[in-house]
């Protein structure tokens, strides 16, 4: 057994199943010794990094004994191939869903909006400080909208 390292394949219901491997073993290979059938449908993660290179050795990916691969298995190989390219059309204001990416930009732009407000008609309550650091917000946010949003 000299030479074998044990993997940890971790699944999201929180099962657990342990790989034998070497590390010279490549990722399409423990994909096809482990889910033979279903390597399409096998999805791997390792330190949050999904591993798509499917010739890449488990040595060269710093994977050693005892380490732990989260396994996601897709419901078809073809859903992956078959959806449509985000950037090829722009999605109708209805179909958008409600999260907290999505109302984040709003968001930050109310509360800034309210800040200045208070600091136009409270200017008292403001030190030189708080109205410069007010306004080094309100250019960073800018400049991240213009780079976000601006063409």
């Amino acid at each position: 057994c000299s030479g074998l390292i044990k993997i940890r394949l971790k699944f999201l219901n929180d099962t657990e199943e342990v790989a034998v491997v070497r590390p010279e073993d490549t990722v399409g290979g423990l994909k096809s010794k482990y889910f033979p059938g279903q390597e399409s449908q096998m999805k791997f993660i390792y330190r949050g990094q999904l591993l798509q290179d499917q010739g890449r050795t488990l040595r060269s990916l710093h994977i050693t004994d005892n380490c732990v691969i989260h396994c996601h298995r897709s419901r078809s190989a073809t859903t992956a191939t078959t959806l449509p390219d985000p950037s090829a059309a722009a999605p109708d204001a209805g179909s958008l869903p409600l999260g907290g990416g999505n109302l984040m930009v709003p968001t930050v732009m109310v509360v800034l909006a309210v800040v200045w407000y208070f600091r136009i008609n409270y200017r008292q309550l403001f030190t030189a400080p708080a109205t410069v650091s007010l306004i080094g917000l309100t250019v960073l946010f800018s400049f991240l909208l213009f780079g976000m949003y601006g063409q």
